[in-house]
């Protein structure tokens, strides 16, 4: 006898239906294959099904004949243990130990050789796939079901065991759906740890990222040791916009493929903070593996990537950041194909202007030859450089400065002006489908970013003066749009190309 069950694979981040078919033959010697390009994870499914069957009260398989194990379509790679617990059911429904109808039902779960269902990755891109084929039930291990519930309009059984599965089955204790989750709630009751009232002095820098929240630039903070590059950092999450729903789903996707999101937690409601340390490899930086899994650089999406001494990274890692600084995306190639994982973070860089940290330092004896100066500096190229928006020196604090009491605005005080300029954004940007002004490209930079004679004059003297790029010359005008929406004014003037300009400076 042959049966049906409905499950799923994560690809990227995206979901596909898997059919799990089980034939069982009842003569001859035992037999357990699996067939469907499988891999080590569901082979081993093999032990972990019989075990669980055995202990959960029912038939082995090794009594059952002849077992075939078909995961379709057979030309996609499975590569999880999720398909643990639909090979159970479907083994017990062909064995006729039980009755089940796989009509608008998907099963996922991974079993331990006692029965008891385990939780597994990418819940969350499963269940919108379950919603969008139109299935009306997601059977889900129980520390999931939390993250299922995030997604409306589908009902979740939480699943503890397969003994307590089968007996939902039959009638005979039935498991009550899960209720679907209050994300209002959850976005209510955010606490943040750091501000930027917490922070004393460094006004110049406080501004610089202020307008990288605004505008989603990026940000590359230069100055000695313990001039508060690493705090100013960590507060950067705290100014910028709340996330929306939408964006909240996106990163749980992220979160969730990559092993990263906590079981108490079914949604991630904060902007996310990476901070990668500079011994990270590139495939830990931007994705990858035999079956390619987000990065730092993915899982920053819609947050913030923080990489604290920047020119400690290995060059090979930094060049890696090219396409996704420009494109907001980053493509994983590999023989089978290549996947797409979104990639839109403000990059937050930290150096020390050289070895020692004190070349910038003006009562700081510097102890660094000039050549070693500049091999340190050249440890960034130029390309990289290019694509970072903002360019902040961070001086070390007076004892003045540290004492003060008064340590400057709240975050929530320049959250708000930075939602009112990203509002400014999304009404200029609705029908193009980015939604701040570091996405847009030459020919809309040409649409939204009118200069008059005097800001054009002003911007030509820059150009040549400082022998900006063509990419320069476009992020400059990018950051004085951005400039211009905190100030709430439609065009951009002198006064905004002029402070643009001085981000720009050190690039060069």
């Amino acid at each position: 006898m042959s049966s049906k069950i409905f499950s799923a694979a994560t690809i990227g981040l995206e979901g596909e239906v898997v059919e799990v078919e089980v034939d069982v033959l009842g003569s001859g010697l035992h037999n357990f294959s699996i067939v469907g390009l499988p891999d080590t994870a569901v082979k081993e499914s093999r032990d972990r099904v019989s075990s669980a069957i055995k202990n959960s009260g029912f038939k082995p398989p090794h009594q059952c004949g002849r077992i075939t194990v078909n995961l379709a379509p057979a030309d996609l790679p499975k590569a999880s243990s999720m398909y643990d617990l639909p090979i159970a059911v479907g083994l017990l429904v062909a064995t006729k130990q039980l009755q089940f109808d796989y009509k608008g039902k998907m099963v996922v779960g991974e079993l331990s050789l006692d029965g008891r269902v385990r939780p597994v990755q990418g819940i969350l891109s499963i269940a919108l796939l379950a919603k969008e084929r139109g299935f009306k039930e997601l059977y889900v291990p129980s520390e999931n079901a939390s993250e299922a519930s995030v997604v409306s309009g589908i009902s979740i059984v939480p699943v503890n065991n397969l003994y307590n599965l089968a007996d939902h089955f039959v009638g005979s204790k039935l498991i009550e759906y899960f209720p679907t989750m209050n994300c209002d709630e959850l976005f209510r009751c955010i606490e943040q740890e750091a501000d930027m009232s917490h922070i004393s002095g460094q006004e110049h820098a406080k501004r610089a990222l202020e307008i990288a929240a605004a505008g989603g630039h990026n940000v590359i903070l230069n100055g000695p040791p313990g001039s508060g590059k690493t705090l100013l950092a960590k507060t950067m999450p705290t100014i910028l916009p709340r996330l929306t729903f939408a964006e909240s789903l996106e990163i749980t996707k992220i979160f969730s493929v990559a092993g990263k999101l906590k079981r108490s937690q079914g949604l991630v409601v904060e902007r996310p903070y990476r901070s990668p340390h500079h011994s990270a490899s590139s495939v830990s930086l931007v994705g990858g593996g035999t079956y390619p899994r987000p990065g730092e650089i993915s899982l920053a999406h819609r947050g913030v990537l923080f990489l604290d001494e920047f020119a400690e990274f290995p060059k090979s890692v930094l060049e890696n950041l090219r396409q996704p600084l420009e494109d907001g995306i980053i493509t994983i190639s590999r023989a089978k194909g290549s996947l797409l994982f979104p990639a839109k973070f403000v990059l937050i860089a930290a150096m020390n202007p050289c070895y020692c940290g004190n070349a910038t330092d003006p009562e700081k004896m510097c102890i660094c030859s000039p050549s070693q100066i500049v091999r340190y500096r050249q440890k960034i190229s130029g390309p990289i450089l290019d694509r970072i928006d903002l360019h902040i020196e961070v001086p070390r604090l007076s004892f003045d400065k540290l004492d003060e009491k008064n340590k400057g605005e709240k975050s929530l005080d320049i959250r708000n002006r930075v939602e009112i300029a990203r509002k400014i954004q999304a009404k200029r940007f609705e029908k193009l489908g980015i939604i701040t002004n570091s996405e847009m490209s030459s020919d809309q930079i040409k649409t939204f970013c009118q200069l008059d004679e005097q800001s054009k004059s002003l911007l030509r003297s820059a150009v040549t003066a400082m022998k900006l790029s063509a990419r320069g010359y476009h992020r400059i005008i990018k950051i004085a749009r951005t400039i211009a929406d905190l100030a709430g004014q439609e065009k951009i003037g002198q006064m905004h190309i002029a402070e643009a300009i001085q981000y720009r400076f050190k690039a060069e």
